[in-house]
C-alpha cells in the first residue's frame, strides 16, 4: 500500500488542484450512497418492484439534501470542461478533435453496460422471470444514465456556453416553472429545464475556471442564497422537500429539475466552493490524495455498475429463500433504514468486483500529465501562447 500511495503521489503534477478531483469524487459517492439508501426493491406476489423510503416517511427527505450531488459534479465539469478547452486552444488542437477526445472518455466505459444488461435480461426472461421484475430492474439500470446524456451534451457545448453569465439559464428555469405551476402549461414544455437546470452550475463552473470565483464571500453567497431560496420555495410556494423523484408524488424536483432543485444546487456549488481551502490541506496528505485519485479514475465504472451491484446483492438473497429486512421489505419504517445501513457494506462489496470486472473500460490506455485541473490561475491564462 506504502508502494501504491508513493507511486500515485509522484505521478501527480504539483500544480494540480487536487480538490478539484475531491469534489468530483465525493459527488459520485454522494450519488451512490443516495440512490442505495433511497431506493428499494421490494418483493410483491414473487414480482420485484421499485419503492422508496421517502414514499413512505416524507420526513426521511433531509438524505436526500445531503447525498443529491449533482450539480457539484456539474460545477467541476464546467471547471474542467472550459479549462481543457481553452489548454486545446493553446495547443492549437481543433474543436474536433478537444471533443473526440472528451466524449471517448466520458461515453468508452458506458458501452459494456447495454451489452451486459442484454444478456442478463434476455438470461432472465429465458429462465421465466416475471417481465415485470426483469423491467423494474433494466429501469434500475438505465434511469441514472440520463445524466450522462446531459452532461455530454454541455460538454459539446461548451464553447458556446463556457461565458455564458448562470443568471440566464437559471432565468429559463424560473419562466419554465411560472408556465408549468402558475399557467398549467403542458408538461412536455417543462422539459427545456433538463438543459437550462443544469446548464446553471455547468456556467458556474466555466465561471470559476476563469477565476471569477476565487471569494469566500463568492461560496457564502452561494450558499446562504441558494438554501433561503430552496427553504421559501419549499415551505411557501409547495415545492417538495425532496430533492430526488419520489414514487407516488405528483412533482418531482429532479425529473425534469424545477426552480427549487436548481436553487439547491447553487448552495451545494457555494459550499463546494468554500470548501476547497480545508480539501487542498487535507490532500497534502499522500495516502488521502492516492484514496482520491483512486476514486477518480475509476468515477463512471462506479457510477454505471452501483445499481448493478445492488439489484446483485437484492437477487442473490432471494434466491438464498428468504424475504429480507432492508432488501426486500417494504421501506415503511425506521428499521428499514437502520437494516439498509446494514446492507451498505454488502453493495460496496459488490460493486468493488464490477469494478474489478469493468475498470478496464474506463481506464483505457494511459494518458499523460493532465494539464487541465490547475491551481490558482484562471483559464484565460491557460490560452496565452
Amino acid at each position: 500500500m506504502r508502494d501504491f500511495v508513493r507511486r500515485i503521489e509522484s505521478a501527480t503534477p504539483a500544480d494540480r488542484d487536487r480538490a478539484v478531483d475531491a469534489l468530483r469524487a465525493l459527488a459520485i459517492l454522494g450519488v451512490v450512497l443516495g440512490h442505495w439508501l433511497v431506493t428499494a426493491l421490494v418483493v410483491d406476489s414473487g414480482t420485484l418492484h421499485g419503492s422508496s423510503p421517502l414514499q413512505y416517511m416524507p420526513r426521511f427527505a433531509p438524505v436526500s439534501w445531503v447525498f443529491q450531488t449533482l450539480a457539484v459534479f456539474f460545477l467541476v465539469g464546467g471547471q474542467v470542461g472550459a479549462r481543457s478547452y481553452a489548454c486545446a486552444r493553446a495547443r492549437g488542437e481543433n474543436y474536433g478533435r478537444w471533443l473526440r477526445t472528451r466524449m471517448v472518455r466520458l461515453l468508452r466505459p458506458v458501452a459494456v453496460v447495454p451489452v451486459v444488461w442484454t444478456v442478463a435480461a434476455c438470461t432472465m426472461l429465458a429462465s421465466g422471470a416475471d417481465q415485470d421484475t426483469v423491467r423494474a430492474l433494466c429501469k434500475l439500470v438505465w434511469s441514472p444514465l440520463w445524466f450522462l446524456v446531459v452532461f455530454a451534451a454541455l460538454t459539446a457545448a461548451t464553447p458556446l456556453v463556457a461565458r455564458l453569465h448562470p443568471l440566464w439559464p437559471l432565468s429559463v428555469v424560473l419562466i419554465t416553472d411560472l408556465y408549468r405551476f402558475g399557467l398549467d402549461a403542458p408538461d412536455g414544455f417543462a422539459r427545456v429545464n433538463v438543459a437550462a437546470g443544469w446548464l446553471v452550475p455547468y456556467c458556474l463552473g466555466a465561471a470559476w475556471a476563469r477565476g471569477e470565483l476565487n471569494s469566500r464571500r463568492t461560496g457564502w453567497t452561494l450558499l446562504l442564497g441558494g438554501a433561503a431560496a430552496t427553504a421559501a420555495l419549499v415551505l411557501w410556494a409547495g415545492y417538495p422537500a425532496a430533492m430526488v423523484g419520489v414514487p407516488g408524488l405528483e412533482v418531482s424536483n429532479l425529473d425534469p429539475p424545477t426552480l427549487a432543485v436548481v436553487t439547491f444546487g447553487l448552495a451545494q456549488c457555494g459550499a463546494a466552493l468554500l470548501l476547497l481551502g480545508p480539501l487542498r490541506r487535507m490532500l497534502r496528505r499522500p495516502a488521502a490524495w492516492a484514496a482520491v485519485a483512486t476514486v477518480n479514475l475509476s468515477a463512471m465504472t462506479i457510477y454505471l455498475w452501483h445499481q448493478t451491484a445492488m439489484i446483485a446483492v437484492t437477487a442473490t438473497g432471494l434466491s438464498a429463500g428468504g424475504t429480507l429486512p432492508g432488501l426486500h421489505t417494504v421501506p415503511d419504517t425506521p428499521g428499514w433504514v437502520l437494516a439498509r445501513l446494514a446492507w451498505l457494506p454488502v453493495f460496496a462489496a459488490a460493486l468493488l468486483i464490477c469494478w474489478v470486472a469493468f475498470r478496464g473500460y474506463e481506464q483505457g490506455r494511459p494518458r499523460g500529465k493532465s494539464t487541465v485541473v490547475r491551481k490558482g490561475s484562471p483559464a484565460r491564462s491557460a490560452a496565452r501562447p
